[in-house]
């Protein structure tokens, strides 16, 4: 249990407070605790993976830990969102979309342990988490705009802005999800071949 898997812990006992000021709290200074929560805990994942790599500390658990606390982190906000609206009902099908794709890549991941090998999250998987965790954060916070002046002048609002976010973060989900499967089949074919 090294520092990097630590910190990895430690973002997934920061989900239940985020869901907590978020559902169990009607004030809105109490959404705003849960956005900074939800911030640090983001955090915790560029954290983990910068001192486990520079640190020569990456470890199997830690490889199997990180993606499923992200998925835990990220699969938590949405629900969470769509329970309070801010992600209205005819969107929730892209938390859907994200959400099952997210349970699959895990359950890939898990396979290909088995069979010793990993699969490493590509570049567009990592834009994908990181216009998501955008798209979360927006959304945590669209109840704000009506004090807050509308994005650039555009007439775009926190939550519009936020869901446009969350489209194209589900259409990467998409995309970086059949990488994923492809990566897959090719190393399951190669360990066949051996």
């Amino acid at each position: 249990m090294n520092l990097p898997n630590k910190i990895t812990l430690l973002r997934i006992f920061l989900i239940p407070l985020i869901v907590f000021f978020l559902l169990y709290s009607p004030k809105l200074s109490m959404h705003i605790v849960a956005a900074i929560i939800f911030v640090l805990a983001s955090l915790t994942d560029v954290i983990d993976g910068y001192i486990a790599r520079n640190k020569n500390q990456v470890t199997t658990l830690g490889k199997l830990l990180d993606p499923v606390a992200d998925k835990l982190l990220t699969s938590s906000a949405l629900i969470s969102l769509v329970a309070l609206h801010r992600i209205p009902v005819w969107a929730a099908w892209m938390a859907v979309i994200i959400i099952g794709r997210d349970f699959c890549i895990s359950g890939l991941r898990t396979i290909a342990a088995t069979q010793g090998f990993i699969i490493s999250a590509s570049n567009l998987a990592k834009y994908k988490t990181v216009v998501e965790v955008l798209a979360i954060l927006f959304l945590i916070l669209s109840d704000w705009q009506k004090d807050f002046l509308y994005l650039l002048d555009l007439g775009l609002g926190l939550r519009e802005f936020g869901l446009g976010m969350l489209f194209v973060s589900m259409v990467f989900a998409v995309i970086s999800g059949a990488e994923y499967f492809k990566s897959f089949w090719e190393k399951i074919d190669q360990n066949i071949g051996m």
